[in-house]
């Protein structure tokens, strides 16, 4: 059983949830359907902040956020085009830490731990194991091969979540990267502003602050995470100076609908948060019943082009298993007829002839 690794509370008087025990002494579960998750438990890490818990949906069996973060039997179900590494994160991995899979960017992965644990996580495998935090000495080889490698201009911190980390770690990381002359962009990719907004304090701002431009992705899947103390959290960055995009991951149930997903953007756009990433979801293990058919996100998106502004306009991308990077998923706007003619269609469904030069 994975319980218990180490990672600071959330709150001072207040535990998260962490064992099946938990979700029933809080009433998220029954103690019938407790017994019934113990193996899934067992086998994929559970961590549900206070704050997160507060928020699941006690009268319905399919809230947006009961279905992120509260364990499902359905995820010992594994398909047969699963896989425990769907994007290809160990094929691009020249030393313990870093994902060097684009020129100009890697992924540096100090931590494997988070505040909450999804149930979709693409790394789920992982995530949750303290095996899988860099000591000093892999750290100091990880930053180290990122100053052996000048064509490398942004780093992109993630893992598990790199806003668990203490401050002194953190320190040492920026410290690190502000050492090595090339790297001009550290974007951190995390969920502690939704799930643990009293984790952004001035002290943590004063160490992303750096020579560098520091980027901040935010995870929120529904506009029901956009609490107040959230909101709050996510202006203490905008207000410091960081640029912030989103990243939401297309999952049915949760966001497959127009309306649910033009009232987060709109709501990311209301706090100075660009709409970044719309990903379909990736083949982890276990993750099928969340799992929307391709050309049913093409038409969402399609249908986003007429409610949002451009503002608000994510870019839907497809990961495409084994390694191979990310592709975006666009909708057929443009269709060519012959060498100059074009059908073009609008964002009501209307064709138009575009003769091209």
């Amino acid at each position: 059983m994975k319980h218990g690794l180490a990672i600071a509370p959330t709150s001072p008087t207040l535990r998260p949830i962490t064992r099946v025990e938990d979700l029933v002494s809080q009433g998220l579960v029954t103690v019938d359907a407790g017994e019934a998750l113990q193996p899934v438990v067992d086998r994929f890490q559970l961590r549900i902040t206070p704050e997160i818990a507060a928020l699941i949906e006690r009268d319905t069996a399919d809230g947006p956020i009961r279905s992120q973060f509260i364990p499902d039997e359905r995820e010992l179900i594994i398909q047969a085009n699963e896989l425990k590494d769907p994007i290809g994160d160990d094929a691009h991995s020249p030393v313990r830490g870093i994902t060097h899979r684009y020129p100009d960017r890697v992924l540096l992965k100090p931590t494997h731990l988070c505040q909450v644990y999804c149930r979709f996580c693409f790394r789920r495998e992982k995530v949750g194991s303290g095996a899988e935090q860099l000591s000093d000495a892999e750290l100091d080889v990880a930053l180290a091969y990122i100053a052996d490698h000048p064509e490398i201009f942004e780093v992109i911190l993630t893992g598990g979540d790199p806003f668990v980390l203490s401050d002194r770690r953190l320190a040492k990381i920026f410290d690190g990267l502000q050492s090595i002359p090339h790297v001009a962009v550290v974007r951190l990719h995390t969920r502690v502003a939704t799930v643990d907004p009293d984790r952004i304090t001035p002290d943590l701002i004063r160490i992303l602050r750096r020579r560098f431009a520091t980027w901040i992705g935010v995870h929120v899947n529904h506009v029901s995470e956009l609490t107040t103390a959230a909101s709050d959290a996510i202006a203490r960055l905008v207000d410091a100076g960081f640029p912030l995009v989103s990243q939401t991951v297309l999952l049915r149930g949760v966001n497959d609908r127009v309306d649910t997903l033009t009232d987060l953007m709109r709501a990311l756009v209301r706090l100075r948060v660009k709409p970044y990433y719309l990903h379909h979801l990736d083949f982890a293990e276990g993750t099928s019943h969340f799992r929307v058919p391709l050309d049913v996100g093409k038409r969402l998106v399609a249908d986003l082009r007429g409610q949002l502004t451009g503002l608000a306009q994510p870019t839907y991308i497809l990961d495409i298993p084994g390694g191979f990077g990310k592709v975006p998923i666009e909708p057929d706007w443009v269709e060519k007829v012959s060498e100059r003619h074009y059908r073009v269609r609008d964002w009501q469904g209307r064709i138009h002839d575009y003769e091209d030069i």
